[in-house]
């Protein structure tokens, strides 16, 4: 039986702040043992979204996309996620809309409601470690997250977004 909740944490811990996702990642992993909830979660970390995830959004009632951006308001962004219609002619580097829009494209349903965690970055250069202001807004999005675990519905999480 799989995890209710996917979650994807995406970046390149080689690449200043778009560690971020990595780093969320871990903290997840860290609070999810502590408060018995693992069995609940699934974490997936990679460097992007791929055409391949679509697969792992499969039998689950919930999934969150966690990224850093460049553009996104500080600390962060957090919002729900539709299915996008229009599907890129790229077969990797998706954006999360995207992997939703594939599932009901092959899946022929729709995917579990999803929301989009994107945190504010500053520095994205190759060997950086993340920045002050990075470190900050990871801050405040590990308190988010600490909240969301406190009630894995969709209703509660909708009511969260901005």
């Amino acid at each position: 039986m799989r995890a209710p909740l996917v979650v994807f944490a995406v970046g390149n811990p080689s690449r200043g702040d778009d560690a971020i996702g990595p780093a969320l990642c871990r903290h997840l992993d860290e609070r999810l043992q502590a408060r018995g909830l693992a069995d609940q979660v699934e974490l997936i970390e990679d460097f992007q979204l791929n055409i391949e995830h679509v697969l792992d959004l499969c039998e689950r009632r919930l999934a969150l996309f966690v990224d850093a951006g460049e553009q996104t308001p500080a600390p962060y962004q957090f919002a729900r996620a539709v299915p996008s219609t229009v599907i890129g002619h790229s077969t990797h580097a998706l954006p999360p809309e995207n992997v939703l829009g594939v599932y009901r494209q092959t899946e022929g349903d729709e995917p579990p409601p999803a929301f989009v965690l994107g945190v504010r970055g500053e520095c994205f250069e190759l060997g950086e470690g993340l920045s002050q202001e990075a470190q900050a807004n990871l801050g405040a999005a590990c308190a988010l997250l600490e909240a969301l675990l406190d009630d894995l519905s969709p209703e509660a999480w909708a009511a969260r977004c901005a």
